[in-house]
């Protein structure tokens, strides 16, 4: 079974920070995802997906250039608005199963989708609030239960804040 570890930093250095400690450690570049307010306009924004870390930090100034500019090692980074919440830039595999939402108009945003890749509502709405308050989400998939444990123990090290771990099975379609 395949497991899912999620967590949140605190800003763009120290999402950085932890990325880079995992990757170090052996996860691969399209394990590791990550979703950031998109705090550098006010403007609505449409899904736009780039696979290139140079036209993915275009995308968005501020949290885009940390996330594409620090980590270009990261699959595809891209920028979406999601109903209700605002305004993200996505790197991993989180962004395509984000796209869905935020082109369906999906109601419950970050909530809804979290949900449905196995998180407790609770913590999917704990999650929703750390972003907006303007924190990082990191989602790191995990083969088996001994690489979710490698990847809590790294994110432990890091300081990361929120750790959970959820089941990936409903996650197939977006990976």
């Amino acid at each position: 079974m395949s497991y899912c570890v999620y967590c949140t930093a605190k800003s763009g250095s120290h999402a950085t920070q932890i990325a880079n400690h995992l990757r170090l450690s052996g996860f691969a570049p399209g394990d590791i995802s990550l979703l950031a307010p998109d705090r550098s306009s006010g403007r609505e924004l449409g899904v736009q997906t780039n696979s290139k870390a140079p036209e993915g930090a275009a995308a968005g100034a501020g949290t885009g250039a940390v996330l594409g500019g620090a980590m270009g090692w990261l699959v595809g980074i891209g920028s979406l608005a999601i109903p209700g919440v605002g305004p993200f830039i996505a790197a991993g595999p989180i962004l395509a199963a984000l796209s869905g939402v935020a082109l369906g108009g999906a109601v419950g945003g970050v909530t809804g989708a979290m949900v449905g890749w196995g998180i407790p509502e609770f913590e999917a709405q704990q999650f929703e609030g750390r972003l907006r308050e303007g924190h990082i989400l990191i989602s790191v998939h995990a083969e088996d239960g001994a690489e979710a444990a490698r990847a809590r123990e790294i994110l432990a090290d890091e300081h990361a804040e929120n750790i959970t771990t959820g089941s990936e099975a409903s996650l197939s379609g977006a990976r």
